[in-house]
């Protein structure tokens, strides 16, 4: 085992390394950000306690692949951040997600495949990373019941 330190000295860019050995590899890496956000639906064509209206605690992990830039990184979580914020949880959170989603029933399988086209249009929209694309959303409705949507599914439809 390695004895803990202090460190003496920080790297510096272009004293202790160049701008060429940042970048690591060219393996497409997939990262992954999770959100939560509250929510109200109720399910229609559904007998049991979902017919009526409820809330809960939704978490979302959204899973996005790509290729490293010059700085060794796929996409910066701030920017998948940014997305969330501006381009989904603003239809989401603290909503009625009858009244601000498409029409649909409100299931949590039809809700995840909504998050996925709209994180996947969101992608190609970035100019500034390289082969990012959607590998899979999780949307958890309780801590142990969740649905997912996965790109070699929602590509073969």
């Amino acid at each position: 085992m390695r004895e803990f330190r202090i460190v003496d000295q920080l790297q510096k860019l272009d004293v202790d390394i160049k701008k060429d050995q940042l970048k690591y590899h060219s393996k497409r890496v997939l990262v992954s950000k999770e959100f939560t956000f509250d929510a109200a639906h109720h399910l229609h064509n559904y007998e049991g306690k979902c017919k009526n209206l409820h809330g809960h605690t939704y978490r979302a992990v959204l899973g996005i692949s790509g290729y490293t830039d010059e700085r060794g990184i796929v996409i910066d979580f701030g920017d998948i951040k940014e997305i969330w914020k501006q381009q989904i949880e603003i239809d989401l959170d603290h909503r009625y997600l009858n009244e601000t989603l498409p029409l649909m029933n409100t299931t949590a399988e039809n809700i995840v495949v909504w998050i996925y086209e709209m994180l996947a249009e969101a992608l190609l929209n970035i100019q500034d990373y390289n082969g990012l694309r959607v590998e899979f959303v999780r949307l958890y409705e309780t801590p142990t019941s969740y649905a997912e949507a996965r790109r070699e599914w929602m590509e073969l439809e």
